[in-house]
């Protein structure tokens, strides 16, 4: 389409009437680009908000009133008007999966609404032979048919799908599905066949597999019993397709804003494709790598850095104490309210890890100044980390090694007083009182214990900072609804979860930027707008402190700078195209977001030149 100009009320006149605006001012450095005209919302206790930025170099060159930033323009000073539009520092993720969310990208979406149109199995098998025909070639070439996003409590049936089920789309071709937390699976016959389970084959340890009254698998498959059959499946993938995957992610996490993201848990396989997307030139963003730690840890130590190079930095080790609330994996210390499903009484879960490997992976990090991220769900599982980093903390020097708890959904409040105590980072997960509060307070918790459920509102109280995540690919890394979620705490049904633990805007904003990049170490480059800082920038379509909080999930990200360089942006001025790229199954349009001159930001330079 033709560009239309968009002409900022006043503007014009302005240029008009102020010689010095197009001039650079004696002794100023030039900009090569000035961004105005709507609202900036810097992250900066100092100055919160401004009126333009300057970018010069990649970095922030300055920051405050139009008429002061102005005095950096010059004769090629590309002039950005924002029309209204907020500006605000990249998005930093605070805990994803980014290239497990490029398996997402080219799988078959079996999300539930509003992501997706899965509610019942009969949609699901329907969903997934579609995919499969439409994807021959793909499907023959990998020998496998794959889905991604189920989840049995958006079902109509309200369970997992089994073997039997995922048999009728197909007897011959394997074909295996990964419920929405990525800690369970379902694969149909011939591919619990490819791999390797059948009646007499143990549940590994941290695992299960789920089984039929005759004790052979029923299909269903958790943690490790999952993992260990997929890596098998995955086999036929190769190098190549791995790093399409990494490439699909980062493409898909720089639509939504975000230009830091994060691998929060990299396996061999997933480390090397990392490392050989970025030697190619294939990541947008950057992208902080922590491979497991009970992997492989040499490894961690001779790659940990604290730069970027191809935009990808071995940042630290993860560890896994247990598994999915939402699907009864997670350890907590006590029984679940009302599980559904065959849970024999008094069910706590269990832990993927022991507390011998809690702790001596916790005081391997601490030994070697290894920043260690921890997945906890439960409180059980929380209260393994808690007394590992307790030890390690009698028992080294203090160094500022900035431990993060990844999740905490079910943190008890003496919890979050011992983790201000020992100054762990708290990473929550606040969308999930969107995606699965309703679940939490009817299955999980109950209705007292859910409203507690991501307890940001404990956390400011006690003057913490914190990070939000979307854990992508277990939600869409859908910045919005992170937003949203953290601010209004309202569910599927309509109910909000906890009102206490609500959060205002800005400190909601703060936790996907600043905050963030203080948790990786990155808090003197990223996170905010200010001088010397890279310009890692985002235009929102309208200020989010601006408009009533049930309207945030509806912000849309219509471009995504980093270091300068546009990345991603809208190809129109509704944004259509903007969301034409993200989801399952499809490419980016070409050149969207690639280089600059495309789309949204191109009518944006028309407007004031």
């Amino acid at each position: 389409m033709t560009p239309q100009p968009v002409s900022r009320p006043g503007l014009l006149a302005l240029l008009l009437s102020s010689a010095a605006l197009s001039l650079p001012a004696a002794a100023q450095e030039t900009a090569d680009t000035i961004l105005s005209g709507g609202p900036v919302l810097t992250m900066e206790d100092s100055q919160p908000r401004a009126e333009a930025v300057a970018v010069l170099d990649g970095r922030i060159l300055a920051v405050g009133t139009e008429e002061a930033v102005m005095a950096h323009r010059g004769d090629t000073t590309r002039m950005i008007d924002l029309g209204g539009r907020a500006l605000l520092p990249g998005f930093f993720d605070s805990h994803g999966h980014v290239i497990l969310g490029g398996l997402q990208a080219l799988s078959a979406n079996l999300l539930a609404p509003p992501d997706g149109d899965v509610t019942d199995i009969a949609g699901l098998a329907a969903t997934l032979s579609g995919w499969a025909e439409e994807h021959a070639e793909e499907v023959a070439k990998i020998d496998l048919i794959v889905g991604f996003g189920y989840d049995q409590s958006q079902l109509a049936e309200q369970r997992h799908p089994t073997r039997e089920d995922l048999d009728k789309v197909s007897a011959e071709v394997p074909v295996l599905i990964i419920h929405q937390s990525g800690h369970l699976a379902s694969m149909n016959s011939v591919a619990l066949q490819r791999a390797g389970f059948a009646a007499d084959t143990p549940d590994p340890a941290g695992g299960v597999i789920r089984r039929a009254p005759d004790g052979s698998p029923n299909g269903v498959l958790e943690e490790n019993a999952f993992y260990l059959g997929a890596g098998g499946l995955f086999s036929k993938l190769g190098a190549d397709a791995m790093m399409a995957f990494a490439e699909a992610g980062s493409k898909l996490w720089a639509s939504y804003g975000y230009t830091t993201a994060q691998e929060g848990r990299a396996s061999p396989a997933v480390l090397a494709a990392a490392q050989a997307a970025g030697a190619q030139g294939l990541f947008p963003i950057d992208v902080a790598v922590y491979p497991d730690v009970l992997i492989d840890r040499q490894a961690i130590l001779d790659n940990v850095s604290d730069s970027y190079e191809g935009h990808v930095r071995v940042a630290g080790a993860k560890l896994t104490i247990d598994g999915s609330p939402q699907g009864f994996t997670a350890l907590r210390d006590r029984p679940y309210y009302d599980p559904v499903g065959d849970y024999p009484p008094g069910y706590k879960g269990y832990s993927a890890a022991d507390m011998e490997q809690v702790a001596d992976a916790v005081n391997w990090a601490f030994d070697n100044n290894i920043q260690i991220l921890t997945h906890a769900n439960g409180e059980g599982a929380s209260d393994m980390l808690l007394a590992a980093v307790k030890a390690a903390e009698e028992t080294h020097d203090p160094a500022d090694r900035r431990p993060v708890l990844i999740h905490g959904q079910f943190l008890r409040e003496d919890q979050v007083d011992m983790i201000k105590a020992l100054d762990i980072f708290p990473s929550l997960f606040p969308m999930h009182t969107f995606y699965w509060g309703d679940w939490h307070r009817d299955h999980t918790v109950g209705p007292v214990n859910a409203d507690n459920i991501s307890p940001t509102g404990w956390v400011r109280q006690r003057g913490m900072i914190f990070g939000t995540h979307h854990d992508a690919p277990v939600a869409l890394p859908d910045s919005m609804r992170v937003l949203s979620a953290t601010v209004t705490r309202r569910t599927r049904s309509g109910d909000i979860l906890g009102p206490d633990q609500r959060v205002d805007v800005m400190t909601a904003l703060k936790a996907m930027t600043i905050w963030p990049a203080w948790q990786h170490f990155e808090e003197d480059a990223k996170g905010s707008i200010a001088p010397g800082k890279l310009a890692d920038l985002i235009v929102l379509s309208a200020d989010p402190a601006a408009i009533p909080p049930e309207s945030l999930a509806q912000l849309e990200v219509l471009a995504t700078i980093k270091e300068g360089q546009v990345i991603y942006e809208a190809a129109d001025m509704d944004g259509d195209a903007a969301v034409a790229g993200r989801g399952f199954g499809g490419d980016f349009p070409p050149g969207a977001g690639l280089a600059p001159g495309y789309g949204l930001l191109h009518q944006m330079e028309d407007s004031i030149e």
